[in-house]
C-alpha cells in the first residue's frame, strides 16, 4: 500500500514540475521573452504566492514539484522576509530572505566553482 502511495506522489510531483516547464517553454515559444524574464516571472509568481499564504497549500500537495523549480526559491525568499521583519522589524524584511537561502545559494556557488575547475570552457 505504501508502495503505491510513493508512486502516487512521484506522479504528482512530476505532473507539476512538467506543468511548470510546458509553461515556460510555452512562454518562450509563444512570446518574445527571453528565459531571463520567465525566470523572474516564476520568482515573483513564488513571492506572490508565498505572500498570500497560498504556497504552503500547493506545497502539501505538490510537494517538489513546487519547490525545487525558481517558484519555490522565490517562496523562501518571501517566507525569509516576512519571518524577520515580525521578529526584527522593517529592516529584517531586507536581511530574512538572505538569511533563509543562504545554505542554496552558499551550494550553488560551490559547485558551480568545482564544475569551473573539472571542465575547461571554451567560447565559441
Amino acid at each position: 500500500m505504501q508502495v503505491l502511495q510513493n508512486i502516487g506522489t512521484y506522479a504528482i510531483v512530476f505532473a507539476t514540475g512538467g506543468a511548470l516547464c510546458a509553461i515556460a517553454e510555452l512562454l518562450v515559444i509563444r512570446t518574445k521573452l527571453t528565459p531571463a524574464r520567465i525566470l523572474v516571472i516564476f520568482l515573483i509568481a513564488g513571492i506572490i504566492l508565498e505572500s498570500v499564504g497560498v504556497y504552503d497549500y500547493i506545497f502539501k500537495v505538490c510537494q517538489a514539484g513546487i519547490s525545487v523549480p525558481i517558484v519555490g526559491f522565490g517562496a523562501a525568499l518571501a517566507k525569509g522576509s516576512i519571518e524577520m521583519a515580525r521578529s526584527v522589524g522593517f529592516l529584517g524584511a531586507f536581511a530574512g530572505g538572505l538569511v533563509r537561502t543562504a545554505y542554496g545559494v552558499g551550494a550553488a556557488v560551490v559547485m558551480s566553482y568545482i564544475v569551473t575547475l573539472v571542465f575547461n570552457p571554451r567560447t565559441k
